[in-house]
């Protein structure tokens, strides 16, 4: 949720019953972040959190810093994600502060359990942004960490409605993440074109870029991503012949400035094909929940009847 996730779709998240997400990185330094923070805040007076994302990026970055800003600001919860999150799950842990980790197998999510994080986020392959290098989706990612984990665990990537949230809970999860879907809300500062096309698209409208860079990404299938494959297949692991075209620069652009849906490099996840309409987050969470609920209640029992 690079340049997605502010304080005020975060705000609006929490208010409406679900954990809210302000992404570090997209603050040019610690002290916007400070300022970010202070302004959810203002804004909720619900739980939550901030993501700090270690993976590589075009300008170097001190992550300590800004987990110091995290810890001086008393935030209670930090989703960490991307490389080996241990100095910073020690530093947040001697703080008291919760910490979930997003892993895209179960490798990774046990060695962040030994690490001492207190929840997984199971990325499966469907998610937008980094789904690692294994292609292991959701049906099969989340029944293992079932089996294999010991601490709880939610299910992210490819979730957008509350028929999957029970799908969920049935596979072992305590809950869902979503990121794309709430990029489809009303609440959300991205322009209305860039809205759109998450609505007008369908579960065909991603594909991967950073293949031959071993960082795979799931992006809007457009113009310029079709543009960057064709150069990774020409210049496999060559990063400097697509750099010009993948900066966040360029999405930012089209995010808050021309709405225009072609023009950059951005994530979105297949759940684009259950994304139809553009409502308020709370009326999107009160939806999903209620169709949890009808699900588990009344569609569950006759079929157990059955058997």
């Amino acid at each position: 949720m690079h340049l997605v996730a502010y304080a005020d779709l975060a705000a609006a998240v929490s208010n409406a019953g679900g954990l809210g997400i302000i992404t570090a990185l997209s603050q040019p330094n610690p002290e916007a972040l400070r300022s970010e923070i202070r302004k959810c805040r203002s804004l909720t007076s619900k739980p939550f959190g901030v993501n700090v994302t270690l993976l590589p990026i075009i300008v170097p970055t001190d992550y300590g810093t800004y987990a110091q800003v995290i810890i001086d600001e008393k935030v209670n919860i930090v989703e960490t994600a991307g490389n080996n999150p241990g100095p910073y799950i020690k530093k947040f842990k001697e703080n008291n502060i919760i910490v979930l980790h997003k892993c895209v197998s179960i490798r990774h999510a046990l060695t962040a359990e030994r690490l001492g994080v207190d929840v997984i986020s199971m990325d499966g392959f469907e998610c937008a942004g980094h789904p690692g290098e294994d292609d292991i989706p959701n049906f099969v990612l989340l029944a293992k960490a079932a089996q294999t984990l010991k601490i709880p665990f939610i299910a992210s990537g490819g979730v957008g409605t509350g028929r999957q949230l029970a799908a969920a809970l049935a596979l072992g999860a305590d809950g869902v993440n979503m990121g794309t879907r709430f990029m489809a809300t009303k609440e959300c500062t991205i322009l209305p074109n860039i809205k759109q096309a998450l609505v007008d698209g369908d579960e065909r409208s991603t594909t991967h870029i950073f293949r031959t860079l071993k960082n795979t990404e799931r992006v809007y299938k457009n113009k310029t991503a079709e543009l960057v494959r064709q150069k990774e297949l020409e210049r496999p692991g060559d990063f400097g012949v697509i750099k010009e075209y993948v900066s966040g620069a360029l999405y930012k652009k089209s995010f808050y400035e021309t709405g225009d849906a072609q023009s950059s490099v951005w994530s979105c996840g297949i759940v684009m094909g259950l994304i139809n309409d553009i409502p308020t987050c709370q009326e999107l969470m009160e939806r999903m929940v209620n169709e949890a609920v009808d699900v588990i209640k009344n569609k569950l029992p006759p079929m157990i009847s059955k058997l």
